[in-house]
């Protein structure tokens, strides 16, 4: 519950921060500030529908993933049916991605329209347990609508950044206007907005990571063998990162694909390794469950 309500906290920090810039921007440029407010709050409200309905088509299509059915990939839907056997939920698709970096990610709005998919180096790097177990943290994300709740956080941070350039080149290229009378204050709305949104989605991400280890863990009753599974996929990650994609979906994944790419790593968008790793041996010791 705890967990939930910081969730829920974060992501309405989130939509305030654009309805603010909504606020600044409306008040500098029409000396309207309600108006501004309501008109960010209501692009916020379409932004959050278009995420909704269409993040999980875009995502897929963006990383090349193919629906696969059992006969085309019988090892996935065996171990997805196990765990959708113990936790009680229903078999979403399967999807393969055609890349030599091991990760996964699932995704859809809700757990009848999910989609968890794997890439064709985390089938060839894992032993059954460990691929279990990711595919157990996926199911976890699913179970718990994260991926719904990290599509709109990830679709209003970029909203927020996109707000922020549209001032700075009203700035440089508008001509003087009511705006360019504050100068000190847009500079700290452009520079600071854009920064906040980015932290605030890091804070949802790690939080929902956290969880979905624990979540998977216990549905397998095998902490230790996601364990394993985090270790080989950080090392495998940090050689080979993945080639293509958009930065912004690095969240969806189990860990962090995008390791290569200098000023990324500055901004992660999941908990340190050592410390997930940690928390599984922690849960180990309480449970008893071993593997």
């Amino acid at each position: 519950m705890h967990s939930t309500l910081r969730t829920i906290g974060l992501f309405m920090l989130l939509i305030g921060l654009f309805t603010a810039i909504g606020y600044v921007i409306g008040g500098l440029y029409n000396d309207n500030w309600i108006v501004g407010a309501l008109i960010f709050l209501v692009l916020a409200a379409i932004l959050n529908c278009v995420s909704y309905f269409f993040s999980s088509k875009i995502v897929l299509w963006s990383y090349k993933a193919k629906i696969v059915g059992k006969e085309d990939a019988p090892r996935l839907h065996k171990l997805v049916s196990n765990i959708c056997m113990k936790s009680d939920m229903p078999m979403p698709r399967i999807a393969i991605i055609p890349t030599s970096t091991p990760n996964a990610f699932a995704t859809g709005r809700n757990k009848n329209n999910a989609v968890v998919a794997a890439t064709e180096g985390l089938m060839t790097l894992l032993s059954d347990d460990e691929l279990e177990g990711v595919l157990a943290h996926e199911m976890a994300h699913v179970k718990n609508r994260d991926i719904l709740v990290m599509s709109v956080a990830a679709t209003i941070a970029g909203a927020i950044s996109f707000a922020a350039r549209i001032v700075w080149f009203n700035m440089m290229f508008g001509g003087r206007g009511r705006g360019s009378d504050h100068p000190v204050l847009l500079l700290v709305v452009m520079i600071t907005a854009p920064l906040a949104a980015l932290l605030l989605q890091l804070a949802i991400s790690r939080n929902r990571e956290y969880k979905a280890d624990r979540e998977g863990a216990l549905m397998i009753q095998r902490p230790l063998a996601l364990a394993r599974a985090l270790e080989k996929l950080e090392e495998g990650n940090k050689r080979n990162p993945i080639r293509r994609g958009n930065p912004a979906t690095s969240n969806m994944f189990i860990v962090n694909p995008f390791r290569g790419r200098g000023f990324i790593t500055l901004f992660m968008t999941h908990p340190p390794m050592k410390k997930r790793i940690a928390k599984l041996h922690q849960l180990a010791d309480e449970t008893g469950f071993i593997g």
